[in-house]
């Protein structure tokens, strides 16, 4: 009996498992250098990160300012060289009426870069709103209205999908020596054109892709060769459309791809 008590005593013995043992001197040093390393760094970083000297401004600045940016980010300008935010300084820049790109970066070794570039107008949207060349509105109540510039309206949110028609027709039309003036989209969705020969195109508010290419397809060549005699060229109609003359009359023109010649009106 004694004898089977101190076999299992052995086995219990031998399945003790043993931790490794790690030098210690060198878990010290190990941590040392660590240590050593991090507190160079940060003592690095807070000897390079000196105050922000000058500011560096660039751009046609034709509506914006050098000292309205200056304003725009004067509560950044106390941070360090190193530990300013350029990404918000960048997005309080963009930020600022008539700013279209910004960008901003550092020269040592203490001077805060920023390079800019302005909003150019390319159509009036609504009684005084501004659109640039990509169809955004970027002023919503300017002041100064260029006269010279296109006339474009719709619903609000509708300023970029009202450019896009414009721009799309306007330069089709260039080709055929002629040019857009106006652009409007209702609130029921109809559209409507206004050469800048004076001449009015309703396009209403169904199928306005096929009655926009029969326009620039026949349409417009009437327009070209007789434009001081009409006043407006109808084309809510399914097969064809009407050229209303400044004499009063109406000649419906029937489309040449159709097959039925009745003119069906189809607002």
């Amino acid at each position: 009996m004694t004898r089977k008590q101190a076999k299992r005593r052995k086995q219990k013995k031998a399945r003790q498992l043993k931790l490794p043992q790690f030098p210690l001197k060198r878990i010290s040093a190990i941590t040392i250098a660590i240590a050593v390393i991090l507190l160079s760094y940060r003592f690095s970083a807070e000897m390079l990160d000196q105050p922000i000297t000058s500011i560096s401004i660039e751009g046609p600045f034709q509506r914006v300012s050098a000292l309205s940016i200056e304003e725009a980010i004067s509560d950044q300008l106390n941070t360090g060289f190193l530990s300013a935010n350029l990404k918000l300084i960048q997005d309080r820049v963009k930020a600022l009426p008539w700013i279209d790109q910004a960008a901003v970066g550092r020269r040592w070794p203490g001077t805060l870069e920023i390079s800019v570039t302005e909003q150019v107008p390319a159509a009036i949207w609504g009684d005084s709103g501004l659109l640039n060349t990509r169809g955004d509105l970027f002023v919503t109540d300017a002041r100064h209205v260029p006269a010279e510039l296109p006339r474009l309206s719709g619903p609000d949110g509708q300023s970029a999908v009202v450019a896009e028609r414009y721009l799309s027709m306007r330069e089709k039309l260039i080709a055929l020596g002629l040019d857009l003036r106006q652009v409007k989209l209702d609130a029921r969705g109809a559209w409507a054109l206004k050469l800048s020969n004076g001449v009015d195109v309703r396009l209403g508010r169904r199928d306005v892709d096929v009655r926009s290419k029969l326009f620039l397809d026949v349409a417009a060549n009437l327009i070209s060769s007789r434009e001081g005699e009409i006043e407006f060229v109808d084309m809510r109609y399914s097969n064809g459309f009407t050229i209303g003359w400044k004499t009063g009359a109406r000649s419906p023109v029937a489309d040449p791809d159709s097959v039925d010649s009745g003119m069906v009106a189809g607002l």
